[in-house]
């Protein structure tokens, strides 16, 4: 997705989490649960996604370059985890923003998969245009 604004506006919308809401509205549960007001490298938190609870680790933190944690599901006994990523890439215009997410384990597959065929992509493409409209925004003053 190309957004017409600076790698900081986008970075700071990413990281600042627990207001994902102001803009994303699924993302009205998210919660920090380490000392830190917004993600950083191992910044621990949780969130709710798609009606499930989820607990996450930051592991991959490059300020306006990469952002990445690591997901389980609460209540699942099989091990799933899931992957998710944000990679920023200046353009003369703006940022190319790449967001993909891997999934691994029964749970995505069965609980997910099966009973809510596309429910995780539509909500990440959901995701990605709103973010966009947002950044623009801030970025044009309004």
């Amino acid at each position: 997705m190309y957004i017409k604004a600076p790698a900081e506006v986008v970075w700071k919308l990413l990281v600042d989490a627990e207001n994902w809401m102001s803009y994303f509205p699924a993302e009205n549960q998210v919660k920090i649960l380490s000392r830190e007001n917004e993600l950083a490298a191992g910044t621990i938190w949780s969130r709710v996604t798609v009606g499930y609870l989820m607990h996450l680790i930051v592991t991959e933190f490059e300020p306006n370059q990469r952002l990445s944690w690591k997901t389980t599901v609460d209540g699942d006994q099989t091990g799933s985890t899931a992957y998710h990523g944000w990679v920023i890439t200046p353009t003369d215009e703006g940022v190319h923003v790449l967001t993909e997410e891997t999934q691994q384990g029964e749970w995505f597959l069965n609980i997910l998969g099966h009973k809510h065929p596309g429910a995780l992509y539509a909500y990440h493409q959901d995701w990605v245009e709103r973010l966009k409209i947002a950044a623009e925004a801030i970025a044009a003053g309004k």
